[in-house]
Order: C-alpha cells, then structure tokens, then sequence
C-alpha cells in the first residue's frame, strides 16, 4: 500500500476554502481576517537490529483564522472542514477579538506588499513507496552501519520517512494562493563499545525530492564511521585555543543570529545586536544572504505567513549588518517594513570559502573539532555562549583523539568578529546553508 493524498491536497479546494472563511469573518463583522491551511499526507518506518520497531502513516489538516476588528484581533484553529465547524472556528475568534485589548500595529500587510507573482520552486515530489519498501530501505541502510566494524555492537535504528503536502493562505485584501511541497528522510543512528565504554552517532539525508537522497549505503557507512570514531574519547583541560564547528552544528551559531536580529527580539529589546543596523558585527570577509528561491531547498518559499513575496537580498555584506528579519507586525512595531521574514528567514546562506574541512584543520593547526553539541546555553539579550560539546583534538593540522564532557564558552558578539573561514562542505538539509566554521579563539572548559 502506499500513500495517498486526502481530497483537501488540492490546492483550488483548499484556495476555496479560505475565501469561505473570510466571506463568513466579513458577514460575523470583522473588519478584515486572514487564514492559512495545511494538509497532508505521510509515512514513517523505524526498524532497529532488523526488526521493525514502528510503523506511522499521517493524514493530517488544519486551519487557522486571524480577524481584526478595527485594531484588535483574535484567532482560533480548526482540524474540522465542515460548514458547522468552520463558522465556529470563526465566531470564536470574533469573540477573542471582541474582548482583546486595541494594538495600533495589528491588521493586515498593506495590501501593495501582497505577492503578486508566484514562482515555481519545484518543492513537491511526492514519493510512492509502500511500508514494506520502506522497511527494506532501512534494514539495509542499517546492514551497512552494523557490518562496517565489529565494535558496533547496537542500534538505536534506521527511519526512513515521507510526507507530501499543502500550504495556502489568504486574506481579505483579495489575496489566496499556496503550494505544494514535500520533505524525505533518511536517518541512521547506531552505538558502539570499546573497553567497556559505549558511544552513539549517526547520520541522515533529507530533501525535497527522494531521488537526492544520499546512497543508503552511504548514510550507513557514515552513520557507522562517526560512532566509531567517537571511541575513546577524552576529556580536555580548561583551555583557550581555535575552534572549528562542523558544518552540521555550525548551523546554530547562525540560528541564533537570525534570532538577535528578528523583529520579535528586536521590539521587545532582548537582542545582543540591537540597534547594531549598518554596523560591522561579523568579521569583514563574511556574506550571508537570503535565496528563498532556490529550486527544491528545504527553506524556499515563494511568499512569506503574511502573503509577502520573498525575495533574496543580504543581510550581511562584509561583514556589515544589512538588514533585520522582520514580519509586518514587527516592521510596524519598530516603524520599518516588512522584509517578507513573517515565519522566519528562507534559505540563509552563509557564503563559503574554497577551503574543505580538511583544510580547515590544517589552517587551526592546534585546536578543536566540534561535531556534537549539548544543551541550550545562549543567552540572547547578552550574547553570552555556553554550551556542552563533543569533538576532536587536533595537534599538528590532524585529528589526534576523540574528545567529551567538555564545555565550549565565549560571546557571540565577539565569535562573529573573529570567525576566520567558512568551510566548503556545505550542510544542505535545513533551512541555514553552512560550510564548517573557524573561530580564531574560544574557551574550552573540561578537567
């Protein structure tokens, strides 16, 4: 058997749909609304040491109305697609706007910021494979990782999974439109045993269209590979020395960025770079920029949750803050425009060198290879960073000895300043597109 798509996955039903509920928010007396629908179907198989472990198939909906009655709002949100349902989806979000307090930044995106091409990404790739196809996919990418060395003694599982879906929006500036768009997985974790002490990694592929996968036999031998190479580790004592961030962590120190310089954090002032507008907060060879078009990312999308088209710009350029990540409420809130950011930044890149990982290391010389991150020690209002992490020593431009139980520590104010190269070796399974990166210097805590 495999998966089908419910009838609400057509994107004119779902369009339709919309328009009802805004119809019925104008007849319930709201002065303008707006709504958003998604739907979608998908299948989840996790086997672990060759059994199948669970088996999930999804079928999901729902809808979400926003009205505003002059300047208040309310929402509500609703699984149920019925007439009945959908008018009392409405009236109870009336009613929340009735008894809310007025705030001048609410309404809807002025109505010439509305999108009014939509491009075609290619997102939707929906991907026809039964449960028993699945399972075959996963016992033998987890084959491969328990075959690669005799000291893999356990499995913590192989899942390979799908989903293929809907998104839509509108609002009663006589905007509706969506897309479709699907996400494919697979992802192998395994444990191994060396002198009586354990250690656990893995790897996985995710993208739009399943014919990008990695091999699995290559997802397997690295999920294998990295386990392995964890054995033996060793603490470190206290130290300040180089920092490399692979690709695959690296991605938070840039996560945290887009949150200082979105709008939320900015209005509330709970930003280490507020007011940092136009100034140099990264050191001056570093480019990051938004590409919310690029044909089948992970983070593309023609227009943002305020039916704003995206567009690609930079948002820093030589090291030098461009822009902020901005929705249309927190443009209003702090008296700028929308940068089309309402949901987050699409395919942040940060643009990479021409050096590898390898060249990296050679660059560091002595320092440490982070590959695994613990925790959430990031203190956004003052930048402070500390988190636990997991890695390799490195002496003489080559890996010596797998390290643990260590804690990174600095401020990121002074990370972006002195990041020395972005690695080649792009990490392409999110929505932030980074190569590893070189820190001149950082705290490492251990023993």
């Amino acid at each position: 058997m495999t998966t089908t798509m419910p009838i609400e996955q057509n994107k004119n039903d779902l369009v339709d749909l919309i328009q009802r509920v805004l119809d019925e928010a104008k007849v319930q007396g709201a002065t303008a609304a707006e709504s958003d629908v998604g739907a979608g179907t998908g299948l989840s198989v996790t086997v672990r040491l060759g059994e199948v472990e669970k088996i999930e198939h999804e079928r999901d909906k729902g809808l979400g109305v926003t009205v505003y009655m002059g300047k208040r709002k309310g929402s509500a949100s609703t699984s149920d697609f019925s007439d009945r349902a959908l008018r009392e989806t409405v009236k109870a979000a009336c009613d929340i706007a009735s008894y809310a307090s007025e705030d001048s930044c609410a309404g809807l995106i002025d109505k010439e910021l509305i999108a009014k091409e939509i491009p075609e990404l290619d997102l939707h790739h929906p991907w026809p494979i039964s449960p028993e196809q699945a399972i075959d996919i996963a016992v033998e990418c987890e084959n491969c990782a328990r075959n690669y060395d005799q000291r893999i003694n356990n499995s913590d599982g192989c899942m390979v999974s799908t989903y293929s879906g809907i998104h839509s929006y509108g609002n009663t500036h006589g905007f509706a439109n969506g897309w479709k768009w699907s996400s494919h997985t697979i992802d192998c974790t395994m444990i191994a045993e060396h002198a009586g002490k354990m250690q656990r990694d893995g790897w996985y592929s995710k993208c739009r269209d399943h014919n990008d996968l990695q091999n699995i036999i290559d997802i397997g031998t690295e999920a294998a590979r990295r386990t392995v190479q964890r054995l033996g580790a060793r603490k470190l004592s206290t130290r300040s020395v180089p920092v490399i961030f692979e690709a695959p962590v690296a991605s938070g120190l840039f996560s945290a960025f887009t949150t200082a310089i979105s709008g939320g954090s900015l209005y509330r002032r709970a930003s280490f770079l507020l007011d940092k507008l136009g100034e140099q907060i990264f050191s001056d060879h570093m480019l990051i920029h938004e590409q919310p078009h690029l044909r089948k990312a992970l983070g593309s999308a023609p227009f943002d949750n305020d039916g704003v088209a995206t567009r690609p710009r930079d948002i820093v350029k030589d090291g030098i803050l461009q822009g902020y990540v901005l929705s249309g409420y927190s443009a209003r809130k702090l008296g700028m425009q929308t940068t089309g950011n309402a949901g987050g930044v699409h395919n942040l890149i940060i643009e990479p060198g021409k050096e590898t990982l390898n060249d990296l290391i050679k660059q560091m010389d002595t320092g440490l290879l982070i590959t695994d991150m613990i925790g959430f020690g990031v203190n956004k209002v003052t930048g402070d960073y500390s988190r636990g992490a997991s890695g390799f020593w490195i002496e003489n431009g080559e890996i010596q000895f797998p390290v643990e139980e260590i804690t990174v520590a600095g401020n990121l104010k002074d990370m972006y300043q002195h990041i020395v190269a972005i690695g080649n070796d792009v990490d392409r399974r999110g929505n932030i597109l980074t190569g590893s990166a070189l820190i001149e210097n950082m705290t490492v805590a251990g023993e």
